[in-house]
């Protein structure tokens, strides 16, 4: 997923298409199943690593005649209210309809109800068939939409549809029911088993090996399934605690599908909008905080991370050995790093000071010479830091 062609007169590199790689270098996790190429290619662009492994699949109800007979039920009866928690479950209803011939006469059907949304991506489902929701729940939340209702309709005796998402009903046909509602209930999918389960438990492995740099979530019954399998791994505290110091970055797309995860004590980036897109700017945002706390050198911000070493916005052509020994003088701060420090962090056993010094030489050429790292006569080197 990962272009990097080379700088005109560098030896460095960069993402293509002018954006910073600001997460070069790092392995990202996507759990979930819809929409997740859109999602991995966000992240790619800013320079990610995307591994996909959602830990559950959406089972559809395209043919499903149950849902099917319920529509019918609506056209010849329509509904007074019409909840909508979903913009894929929606879309979903209306193709399923449509594939009945039926779909004209359910919109029919809808556009005489008052129209209550789950959130924006609901509304946004409703407004590209024609549709118009009359109230729209801030916190994309099924409890807010049922404390809506119950609050400000008198329900005894009316008809409600309520289309559910993967998760189920979260109880809310039930408190409607006992308001006195008539309730029909369409699922038009349902969250099933993934696909691929050995790509879950490898993704739960190698998050607890440090394999993982970040995880993203974008469903609370994701969440649930991937922490269930972390449990089954007996990585739960590996993974807690990888979380908890920060080497390993958790996103979830807004509270809900954060709620799991905080459960287990595991704190997660959660954007101020359920969104996809904010959820990749806050992820973003979360590593170029750390890009702007990276050192400064003559040469710009010098960056090393668990793979790659970042100067300015450019990702740097070092062997294993370059980037263990510039993650050395970056730890350093300025001090010294004598040549057995080197070599120790070398791989082999070497203690030939000119494995050191060749490598130092590799080092420099691809951050810009001697100004960047100094040595320093019979005792090492240093990285030359710009206040």
């Amino acid at each position: 997923m990962l272009d990097l062609p080379p700088v005109p007169g560098d030896r460095r590199a960069s993402v293509s298409g002018g954006l910073t790689p600001v997460m070069a270098g790092c392995v990202v996790l996507v759990t979930a199943d819809r929409r997740s190429g859109e999602l991995a290619s966000a992240l790619a662009r800013r320079g990610a690593t995307v591994r996909h492994a959602p830990s559950l699949g959406i089972v559809p109800h395209v043919d499903d005649e149950q849902l099917l007979a319920r529509t019918r039920e609506l056209v010849a009866d329509p509904p007074e209210i019409v909840v909508v928690t979903t913009g894929i479950g929606f879309r979903g209803w209306v193709e399923a309809a449509d594939a009945a011939g039926l779909a004209d006469d359910l919109l029919a059907a809808l556009s005489g109800a008052r129209l209550v949304a789950r959130g924006p991506k609901a509304r946004g489902a409703l407004q590209a068939t024609g549709l118009v929701a009359d109230w729209v729940a801030d916190s994309e939340t099924s409890r807010e939409v049922l404390g809506h209702l119950l609050a400000e309709e008198a329900l005894d005796g009316r008809r409600i549809a309520v289309q559910h998402h993967g998760a189920g009903a979260d109880g809310i046909d039930e408190e409607l029911a006992a308001a006195g509602a008539d309730v029909v209930s369409l699922v038009v999918y349902r969250w099933g088993p993934p696909r691929d389960p050995a790509a879950v438990r490898d993704s739960v492995r190698a998050a607890a090996a440090g394999d993982i740099d970040a995880a993203v979530f974008t469903s609370a019954p994701g969440a649930h399934a991937w922490l269930g399998t972390v449990r089954a791994e007996g990585a739960l505290a590996d993974i807690v605690g990888r979380s908890g110091d920060g080497s390993m970055v958790m996103a979830a797309v807004g509270p809900v599908t954060a709620g799991p995860l905080r459960a287990v004590g595991i704190e997660p980036l959660v954007p101020d909008r359920g969104r996809l897109g904010a959820l990749v700017r806050t992820l973003v945002g979360h590593y170029e905080n750390l890009h702007t706390a990276a050192v400064t050198t003559p040469a710009g911000r010098l960056q090393v991370r668990r793979t790659v070493a970042l100067l300015g916005d450019h990702v740097l052509p070092l062997s294993p050995s370059g980037l263990e020994v510039l993650r050395l003088l970056v730890e350093a701060r300025g001090a010294v790093v004598t040549r057995e420090q080197l070599l120790a962090a070398l791989p082999g056993s070497s203690c030939d000071p000119h494995t050191a010094e060749v490598v130092v030489a590799r080092v420099r050429e691809v951050c810009g010479g001697r100004e960047v790292v100094q040595t320093v006569v019979k005792r090492g080197y240093r990285l030359a830091l710009s206040s």
